[in-house]
C-alpha cells in the first residue's frame, strides 16, 4: 500500500480520531444503565418520544409501529407541567417498507410516504411530502425522522426471545448479505465486533434496565405502553433550559426490548448527551456524550469525534453531523441523539424569558 492508498483509508480505519489521535481501545462492551430520568428543572421545556414496535403476525410478519412524542412546560415553581405539544403515529411497514401510516394530528399529505423505505430515502421523502415539519421542529417530525433507525434496529428483539440472530427469516437474510464493515465506529474494519464473513457478531451486549419514568416525577413522561409479548421500543428525553446567558440541554436516547421474563426491559444502545449552545447566534458551544449500554466494546470509542460539531449552527445539526460524523468516523445511534438537537431552537423558543431578562 502506498502513501496516496492510506490517505484514501478513514481514520478509525487506522486506530486514529478524526483529529489524528489515536481511538481509545476498551476490553469489554459498557454496561452502566442511564437509570431513571432526571426530576423536571422549574423553567424548561421537556420533549420524550417512544417509538413501540410489534409484530401482530410474528416473527416473519409485518412491522407495527405505534409511537408517541410529547413537550412539556414546567413554570418557575416547578410541579404540574403545562402540555405545548403532541403527536402519534401508527405505521405498518414491510421489510422497511412503509405499507401504511396514520398520524395525529393527521396530514392530508403524509400518502406520499406509502412505498418509501426507511433509511436516508425515507428522510428525503419527509422532507419533500412535510417540510413544514422539520423546519418548525415538531414533535410529529421527530416521530417520523425516527423511523429509519427504528425499522433498522426493532428486529434485535427476537433475539432476546429466540436467540435467533435479529429474528431474521432465511429471505430476510438473504436481502441483508451486504457487508457490515465500515458503516459505522463500531465495525470499523479490523473490529472484534466483526466475524470472518465481515457479518455482524451474533453475541450483543445488553443491560436489563429500570423504567425511564422517575417515580418522583410520573408527570416527566407521556404515557409508556406495556405492549407485551416480543416488543422493541426507541425513546427519547430532550431537556431544554436558559442558565448563564446559555442554552442547556439534557438528553438521552435508548434501544429497548421487552424480556421474555417478564422482568425489567433490555437495553443494546444508550446515550446520555449534555450540551450548550449560544442562543444569539444559535450555535453549538460544548458536547458531552455518555454511553450507558452498547453491544461491542468498539461502540466506546463513538463520542472521540463529537467535538468536530463545535460551533455548528443547531439548525443544521440534521445535516452536518452526517457529513462531519459518516460511517466509521460515527455510531448510528449516538449520531441520531445528536441530529435530534436540531429541535433544541423550536423547543427553547417555547420557554419564556426569566423574569427580568432582557
Amino acid at each position: 500500500m502506498n502513501e496516496s492508498d492510506l490517505h484514501e483509508i478513514e481514520p478509525a480505519a487506522r486506530g486514529l480520531t478524526l483529529s489524528g489521535d489515536p481511538l481509545p481501545v476498551f476490553d469489554r462492551p459498557i454496561r452502566e444503565p442511564m437509570g431513571w430520568s432526571p426530576l423536571r428543572r422549574p423553567r424548561s421545556v421537556r420533549r420524550t418520544m417512544s417509538l413501540d414496535a410489534t409484530w401482530p403476525g410474528g416473527r416473519d410478519g409485518e412491522t407495527a409501529i405505534a409511537g408517541d412524542c410529547r413537550d412539556i412546560l414546567t413554570g418557575p415553581d416547578g410541579g404540574q407541567p403545562v402540555e405545548i405539544g403532541r403527536a402519534h403515529i401508527d405505521v405498518v411497514a414491510g421489510n422497511r417498507v412503509i405499507e401504511s401510516i396514520r398520524t395525529v394530528p393527521p396530514r392530508n399529505d403524509i400518502a406520499g410516504l406509502v412505498g418509501a423505505r426507511a433509511g436516508g430515502y425515507l428522510r428525503a421523502a419527509i422532507e419533500n411530502v412535510l417540510p413544514v415539519e422539520k423546519t418548525n421542529g415538531t414533535p410529529l417530525y421527530l416521530l417520523l425522522d425516527d423511523l429509519a433507525g427504528t425499522t433498522l434496529v426493532a428486529r434485535w428483539a427476537w433475539s432476546r426471545w429466540d436467540g435467533g440472530w435479529i429474528g431474521m427469516s432465511d429471505e430476510q437474510r438473504a436481502q441483508n448479505v451486504r457487508s457490515m464493515e465500515g458503516v459505522c465506529i463500531g465495525f470499523r474494519p479490523g473490529s472484534g465486533a466483526l466475524g470472518d464473513n465481515g457479518r455482524a457478531q451474533p453475541d450483543q451486549n445488553s443491560s436489563r434496565v429500570p423504567s425511564l419514568v422517575n417515580l418522583a416525577d410520573p408527570e416527566g413522561w407521556h404515557e409508556l405502553i406495556d405492549r407485551g409479548g416480543v416488543n422493541f421500543r426507541r425513546a427519547r428525553r430532550i431537556d431544554v433550559w436558559r442558565e448563564g446567558g446559555l442554552i442547556h440541554v439534557d438528553s438521552a436516547f435508548q434501544d429497548t426490548s421487552s424480556a421474555p421474563d417478564g422482568g425489567d426491559r433490555m437495553a443494546v444502545h444508550e446515550y446520555r448527551l449534555f450540551a450548550t449552545a449560544d442562543e444569539a447566534a444559535g450555535t453549538l458551544l460544548s458536547l458531552d456524550a455518555r454511553p450507558g449500554t452498547l453491544p461491542y466494546p468498539e461502540c466506546r470509542a463513538a463520542p472521540s469525534n463529537i467535538g468536530h460539531l463545535l460551533g455548528c449552527p443547531l439548525d443544521r445539526l440534521r445535516e452536518q453531523v452526517l457529513i462531519t460524523l459518516r460511517k466509521t468516523a460515527g455510531c448510528t445511534h449516538l449520531n441520531d441523539t445528536l441530529r435530534a438537537l436540531a429541535e433544541v431552537p423550536a423547543l427553547i423558543h417555547s420557554l419564556p424569558q426569566s423574569e427580568g431578562a432582557a
